[in-house]
């Protein structure tokens, strides 16, 4: 299953980039958005510069936060505890927002390995991974990591031994899940930045693993 996605720009007679103009009507959804903001503006509830400023921020979220927690837990024993019992407060207590949503923590092990996936749209932990990849919204992996995971994860580069079991966990619209993928070995000396550094998007999704150092 392909995951990588390379657009090839095809370039206009003078030279840039060929971009299709976005000037279609808005949808629904979109007017509805305007029509709400720009009441909130006028009563007086928010401002211009503090809605700017919450969108830089959603726009700063990345799979380096998650990295950070997975980090963490992988060097503290009793954060771990705390992040598989309440992920939702254990990553608020390392100070990343995420909102109301129920987060739930999974460990990979040796023994089990955690893939997740949102059967019915695309529900993602985007307060701590940032946005999800294309293929994550796709139907295919949306379909096929429920009907043959094992399957999935080898075309991601995945090939767990037969004794391991996959367990697939189904995102909601009020819940979400980050995987704690296995901390890989020839890791014991590296602290937290250099640990972070090790861990992927795709290992906290459960489509890949972590990094393994070099020279490990």
């Amino acid at each position: 299953m392909p995951h990588d996605h390379h657009d090839h720009e095809h370039l206009s007679p003078s030279g840039h980039p060929f971009r299709a103009d976005n000037d279609i009507p808005l949808t629904y959804w979109q007017r509805m958005e305007i029509a709400v903001r720009e009441l909130l503006v006028e009563k007086g509830h928010l401002t211009p510069a503090e809605i700017n400023a919450q969108i830089d921020a959603m726009d700063a979220r990345s799979p380096a936060d998650g990295a950070a927690v997975v980090a963490r837990a992988w060097v503290d024993p009793e954060f771990k505890t705390r992040l598989l019992a309440n992920a939702s407060e254990a990553t608020r207590a390392m100070g990343f927002d995420i909102g109301p949503l129920n987060l739930i923590a999974v460990e990979n092990t040796a023994e089990i390995h955690n893939i997740i996936v949102c059967t019915l749209c695309s529900c993602y932990p985007r307060n701590l991974l940032g946005l999800p990849p294309d293929w994550y919204k796709t139907r295919a992996y949306r379909s096929r990591a429920v009907k043959e995971p094992r399957k999935v994860l080898r075309e991601f580069g995945v090939e767990l031994p037969k004794s391991t079991q996959i367990r697939v966990h189904d995102s909601t619209a009020d819940m979400r899940y980050v995987v704690i993928p296995a901390r890989p070995e020839g890791t014991d000396g590296l602290d937290e930045a250099a640990l972070a550094a090790l861990v992927t998007r795709d290992s906290m999704i459960g489509t890949g693993l972590a990094r393994v150092p070099a020279g490990a």
